[in-house]
């Protein structure tokens, strides 16, 4: 084993990788580890909910903190609404560039 490659991986200038944690996505001849994670509107949808789960924690958090208090710290309503925020952002710059790349293509002549 030399540079973290084992000597079956490697045949003449080409080499195969190991997919060493359930996350990574998978080759093209790889079963997925995770089916519902395989292909990119999957992939995109599950990132909308995840988006939508972190703005209801903020709001859930938010009407806490207006109702009682002491039952929530300030500091967690900052944290959750600050990740919320930056989770929306982040997606709105995606759609917005996913928006201006398919016009771009559309406006090809």
């Amino acid at each position: 084993m030399m540079n973290g490659l084992n000597i079956q991986q490697v045949h003449g200038d080409q080499f195969s990788l190991l997919r060493t944690h359930q996350t990574h996505l998978a080759a093209p001849g790889d079963s997925p580890q995770q089916p519902e994670s395989a292909g990119f509107g999957n992939m995109l949808m599950n990132s909308l909910k995840e988006v939508n789960t972190l703005q209801n924690e903020a709001a859930e958090l938010s009407v806490t903190a207006a109702l009682n208090p002491d039952k929530v710290d300030a500091h967690d309503v900052t944290i959750a609404t600050a990740k919320a925020e930056l989770a929306l952002n982040l997606t709105k710059n995606v759609v917005d560039r996913v928006v201006q790349g398919y016009k771009d293509i559309i406006n090809l002549r």
